[in-house]
């Protein structure tokens, strides 16, 4: 991670480390060193390549990637709040939930966030998909204790106070579930690899001999709707959920899967939506999180960026941040594309 010297000559001089609800050791190094993140205004990066005139019908001509933040490790798992005109995000390996908001910048909201134990460990702790229920209460995927959980506070007064929604499969721990998504009627979809597991697929820890996507009933009922991607990862569903688009961050089989669902909400069909397997190594990153607008319209993370697809699955172009981009959300209205990208916060401004 690049360490950052705080600017205090944006928003007012404003300073990490003196905001509310900011534990004083959560942004703190091995050594006691304060760690900072600069907040910046108006900075852009990378470029928007457009494929289709369709595009311009998503994203206004004159649009940038603007970086709002960046010096975090790893952010992923961003998720619009509405009652609070925020963003949260995850940052997986400082166990760290942060909330972004027009003009008050960045604060830590939840420490930890992920990982809840008292051993010390490595690799990624933290929480990484952050979703919001029907109940308005935060539902976190966390890596380092294995779970789908509740958040046990308010959005308003946030703790580290978690209940379980589920943490095993037939008897054994999950990996690490990464993304999630709720259909219309509460049921929770999401996904399975072994990322936040420190050895990953080698890790003695590890009780499952694959990689699940599954579907959690609202009456908490558990079913495994594949095993057979290797890395399953983002997901998301198509407006009207007859699909259900699952991203496979392999970079042996770097592709985005449709899977076409029944009337219970299980998998009948697929097929391999995109193959980006030969721009691995060339561009960064693999495919990760998406999300769907209300038109149908794909943004999914990938090699490069944000691809976006429209609903028959072309591609339209690409937000090229020129980083390995993790996870995307929209605001509420849609007039606005968030982006996690590294140790980066980014926003592309929408139609």
């Amino acid at each position: 991670m690049r360490k950052l010297l705080l600017n205090t000559l944006l928003l007012g001089g404003f300073l990490l480390s003196g905001c509310q609800n900011t534990p004083p050791k959560a942004d703190q190094t091995e050594s006691g060193e304060a760690e900072t993140v600069e907040e910046n205004k108006m900075e852009t990066i990378g470029q928007i390549d457009r494929l289709s005139p369709e595009l311009d019908q998503i994203i206004p001509a004159d649009a940038v990637i603007e970086v709002l933040a960046e010096g975090f490790d790893w952010t992923e798992g961003p998720v619009w709040v509405e009652s609070q005109q925020a963003l949260l995000f995850s940052d997986i390996p400082k166990n760290t939930i942060y909330r972004w908001r027009e003009g008050s910048g960045i604060e830590i909201y939840l420490n930890p966030s992920g990982y809840t134990g008292d051993q010390k460990r490595g690799g990624e702790p933290g929480s990484n998909g952050l979703l919001l229920n029907d109940e308005n209460q935060l539902v976190l995927c966390q890596h380092g204790d294995r779970r789908l959980a509740i958040m046990d506070a308010s959005l308003d007064s946030p703790k580290p106070v978690f209940t379980t929604l589920v943490d095993k499969y037939e008897g054994k721990r999950f990996n690490s579930p990464n993304d999630a998504v709720f259909s219309s009627n509460n049921d929770l979809y999401f996904t399975d690899p072994p990322y936040g597991l420190v050895k990953r697929m080698e890790d003695p820890a590890k009780e499952l001999d694959f990689q699940g996507v599954y579907k959690l009933t609202s009456d908490r009922d558990l079913v495994l709707l594949t095993k057979e991607m290797s890395r399953p990862n983002g997901i998301a569903f198509s407006p009207d959920e007859k699909k259900l688009y699952v991203a496979n961050s392999d970079p042996e089989r770097a592709i985005w899967m449709e899977f076409s669902l029944n009337d219970d909400g299980e998998i009948f069909q697929s097929k391999v939506l995109h193959d980006a397997t030969s721009l691995v190594g060339k561009e960064k990153g693999l495919p990760d999180g998406m999300k769907v607008d209300a038109q149908g319209n794909l943004f999914a993370t990938g090699p490069g960026g944000v691809w976006i697809f429209n609903g028959e699955g072309a591609h339209l172009g690409t937000i090229k941040t020129g980083e390995a981009t993790a996870n995307c959300a929209f605001d509420t209205e849609g007039s606005a594309l968030y982006i996690t990208a590294d140790m980066y916060l980014l926003r592309v401004k929408l139609k």
